[in-house]
């Protein structure tokens, strides 16, 4: 790896028009000004999300804004942009994956397609760039066509900015699945960035996705480069980083920030200068270990507007200031190319995405209640249970973060594809499998975790039922003789067939027993089956939430 990373750096460098030897004098005696903008996790929002963003308002509560989409942040970035001829525009990751329709049905080439046109220069890879593994991520870098692609208004080109991959090790040949750093110089002076994901990728992407591949530690990646670069003459240095925190503040605030991002700043090398963060889906602006660090929430509802000053003897960072700026759709407008390009897609999408497949009773949310159950998940799990009885499936379970939106009540009644997709983005095979019913609770301990005390409750399909105490031990949290399946406690000795998705079953969100389930078969795709449950129930309604009992 260490072998190939001149190389990587070299051709990034070329890719930013900076093909002048890194010990070339500055052009200027000045501290020179640089402006860097940057967003994280778009997950292929093309047009303006459903709720926008939630900020502070005069009293203190949090009120939604309307806020992002292609049209309007094509029209901030330029807009920031104009503001200094010295400038780049960054990504820290999820720019593709857990898209809605529009993207999605495309292959998420209309995502790249609209950041190539707005002038995005580099972005690190996060955990869903890898969703459809190693091969299509290079494909959406340097274009072509698969026999299920490109079914837009012409072969995909790929992308004009260059994904990071400086943690992502391609097992094979030993060096990075993609280049780990992007040079770009302003008036002489170079600024690096590295570009890489969270190590936990594996843990949070279908097995598929990673085969091949293996993802080394944040900080140790960095600390390995810092030199690297260096010694190209780069002292100026960026670290572009899908990995994040969780703060107590408003959107350009941190009076206190969590999670794993804290403890990797601490751990980089001095010389990194500032880092731009991702996917916890939140924003934040702080200062670590006296380093700033940044996210810009999610959906592309906000751009991070960095200010740079370098030191045109040394060409390092002098200061480093942020703003994150919300990407209001009332004070931005539409930009015409984005518009364009967001109309030809809508008009291909049309036909399928307004297909209509049933009625609603009534809308099924996603808020939980405090047991962790809400109705849409409740659903959800029948559906898959439903769909993989021919497999011999007697209880289905659905992780909440693979729920990405609410079933509401359309005006007419009628759900359509382009509803069901929203709900369930990730298109993930269903997957029935044996596990004893010994682990099937392990299984429901490993709900809870050290990292993730909180928990992540699983969804349950009918006919299943447990107690779990909150201030029982991680481990210890369900209540002993609670499980029960059709109204029988569950036997630890006794076989049960479970369905899951894909992602669940390969381990994902950390559930590791599912790997050890036997006689595994693969069923339909889960939106499909929550479309056959939807046409086959018209008066779907929130049910009864009692298949998961909290106490304390």
């Amino acid at each position: 790896m260490r072998h190939a990373l001149p190389l990587f750096s070299l051709a990034a460098a070329l890719l930013a028009g900076c093909a002048s030897a890194p010990s070339s004098p500055p052009a200027t005696t000045e501290p020179v000004k640089v402006k860097v903008m940057a967003i994280n996790d778009f997950h292929g929002n093309l047009k303006p999300p459903q709720g926008g963003i939630r900020v502070r308002d005069a009293t203190g509560r949090l009120v939604p804004v309307e806020a992002g989409g292609a049209e309007h942040l094509a029209t901030a970035v330029a807009q920031i942009r104009a503001k200094n001829p010295n400038h780049v525009f960054v990504a820290a990751g999820d720019l593709i994956g857990a898209t809605p329709l529009l993207s999605a049905l495309f292959r998420d080439e209309p995502t790249i397609e609209s950041l190539s046109l707005m002038g995005l220069e580099a972005s690190a890879v996060g955990n869903h760039e890898f969703d459809k593994g190693a091969t299509e991520l290079l494909r959406m870098q340097r274009g072509g066509c698969t026999p299920d692609s490109c079914k837009g208004p012409q072969p995909f080109a790929g992308a004009k900015f260059q994904y990071l991959a400086a943690s992502t090790i391609d097992l094979k040949t030993g060096q990075t699945l993609l280049p780990p750093t992007f040079i770009k110089r302003f008036e002489g002076i170079p600024v690096g960035f590295i570009g890489l994901t969270l190590k936990g990728t594996p843990a949070i992407v279908a097995p598929s996705g990673v085969i091949g591949l293996r993802f080394d530690d944040e900080a140790d990646t960095v600390n390995r480069l810092v030199p690297e670069l260096q010694r190209q003459g780069v002292q100026a240095i960026v670290v572009l980083i899908h990995e994040g925190g969780v703060p107590t503040g408003d959107y350009n605030e941190c009076p206190g920030i969590s999670g794993p991002i804290v403890d990797i700043v601490k751990r980089l090398d001095k010389a990194v200068d500032a880092v731009i963060t991702g996917h916890t889906h939140r924003a934040y602006n702080c200062r670590i270990d006296g380093r700033l660090v940044t996210s810009g929430d999610k959906y592309g509802t906000i751009v991070t507007e960095i200010d740079l000053v370098l030191d045109p003897k040394t060409g390092d960072v002098i200061s480093a200031t942020a703003d994150n700026v919300i990407v209001r759709t009332a004070s931005f407008v539409k930009d015409p190319r984005q518009t364009e390009l967001i109309a030809t897609y809508e008009k291909l999408a049309a036909p399928l995405a307004g297909r209509v497949v049933g009625r609603l009773g009534a809308p099924l949310p996603r808020q939980n209640n405090p047991a962790g159950e809400n109705p849409l998940g409740q659903v959800i799990a029948d559906a898959q249970l439903a769909a993989t009885r021919d497999a011999g499936s007697v209880v289905a379970f659905m992780n909440p973060g693979g729920i990405r939106a609410a079933l509401d009540m359309p005006a007419d009644g009628l759900v359509r594809y382009a509803d069901l997709f929203a709900v369930q983005p990730f298109y993930n095979n269903l997957m029935t499998m044996t596990l004893t019913g010994a682990q099937l609770l392990q299984l429901l301990e490993q709900q809870w975790s050290d990292r993730n005390d909180g928990g992540r409750v699983l969804h349950v399909s009918q006919g299943f039922s447990y107690t779990w105490d909150a201030k029982a031990p991680i481990g210890q949290r369900v209540v002993p003789g609670s499980a029960r399946l059709n109204g029988q406690p569950l036997d630890p000795a006794a076989d049960v067939r479970v369905t899951v998705n894909s992602f669940l079953g390969g381990g994902g969100d950390n559930f590791p027993v599912l790997r050890q389930g036997r006689d595994r078969r693969t069923g339909m795709m889960d939106v499909d089956a929550l479309e056959l449950y939807v046409k086959a129930n018209p008066t779907l309604a929130p049910g009864t939430l009692n298949r998961i009992t909290r106490l304390n």
